[in-house]
């Protein structure tokens, strides 16, 4: 009886680190509108699981600062104020600025091919206003950048700050055009020719370029509330 029990367990902790990625993965892409509010049965149902492990997911996702709870059953999606944004984001600058440097010094020809595509896929389907896919080639070429770094402690801080982030980015993403996407081309070939220096720069200027554009959404949010 106790190797079922602890099969059990197991299998159970499994299914909750599936929930919990899956969710996380979909606030990151944008999946979720700000001030979108999330019912457990709803999202069990979407999962096809039971409502325990989407229970525990929701909850290990409030403690990241993900989502919030107004009350035991109203979950929702955050609307950063702007103070919050700005802090992000002059974090992000610098941390996915550390990154893009030491992927400059450390990526190899299949690295480089890697980042290549994802930002030809990303300008395809901006192209054909795909902004689901867009914006999930956006999100897995920021996260390529630090696992091209291979600093897994960085990776875990700035997946953190793109739970919270990921749903304002998303909400601008299609409002911003070519914007959005030019200082990517600048970001590989800057790797491509080894310059830190530039690859910085360059994923530095592709954050703050939506700045205006964010706090602009932010803004409406607060007048709608």
């Amino acid at each position: 009886m106790n190797g079922i029990s602890e099969l059990q367990t197991l299998e159970h902790h499994n299914l909750g680190e599936i929930v919990y990625r899956k969710l996380s993965q979909a606030l990151m892409r944008g999946q979720f509108a700000p001030d979108t509010r999330l019912t457990i049965r709803e999202l069990a149902a979407s999962l096809g699981t039971s409502v325990t492990p989407v229970r525990d997911a929701l909850l290990r996702l409030i403690q990241d600062e993900a989502l919030t709870q107004k009350t035991p059953r109203d979950i929702r999606v955050p609307v950063l104020d702007q103070q919050k944004y700005e802090e992000i984001r002059a974090i992000r600058v610098r941390l996915e600025g550390l990154a893009a440097r030491q992927a400059a010094a450390l990526a190899d020809k299949k690295d480089i091919a890697k980042l290549w595509k994802l930002v030809k896929d990303n300008d395809k389907a901006m192209e054909k206003q795909l902004w689901g896919d867009a914006l999930a080639m956006n999100h897995i070429f920021h996260s390529a950048l630090v696992e091209v770094a291979a600093m897994p402690v960085l990776n875990s801080i700035i997946n953190r700050l793109w739970l919270q982030m990921g749903p304002l980015i998303a909400d601008a993403y299609k409002h911003g055009g070519r914007a959005m996407i030019d200082d990517h081309y600048k970001i590989v070939v800057a790797i491509e020719r080894r310059d830190a220096d530039a690859a910085e720069a360059a994923i530095a200027h592709d954050i703050l370029t939506a700045s205006d554009l964010i706090i602009s959404r932010i803004h409406s949010y607060a007048l709608s509330a």
